[in-house]
């Protein structure tokens, strides 16, 4: 995908339509303009962060865990804080 430009041309506009989908299945208020770019600017954030991991992961032949990726991307975006990490005692 990430090398045919007609695929990542087809990935991009899915991010979009999948962002704006989610912005409105947060139901951020329209009617406040800087509500609504916050929750585009974050939602971006993630899918970014998401696609970022799913490109490392193909690229190293799923040797590493995608869940640890999305962790590592969503914290580099985000900071330490961004992910909650449960232990299994």
């Amino acid at each position: 995908m990430v090398s045919t430009p007609a695929l990542r041309a087809r990935h991009l506009d899915s991010q979009y339509a999948l962002q704006q989908a989610i912005v409105e299945a947060l139901g951020k208020d329209a009617t406040d303009p800087d509500a609504a770019f916050r929750a585009q600017a974050a939602t971006s954030a993630c899918l970014a962060a998401m696609h970022t991991a799913l490109t490392r992961w193909v690229e190293d032949h799923g040797r590493t865990r995608l869940p640890d990726l999305l962790a590592r991307a969503l914290t580099a975006s985000f900071g330490d804080d961004a992910v909650a990490t449960h232990r299994k005692d």
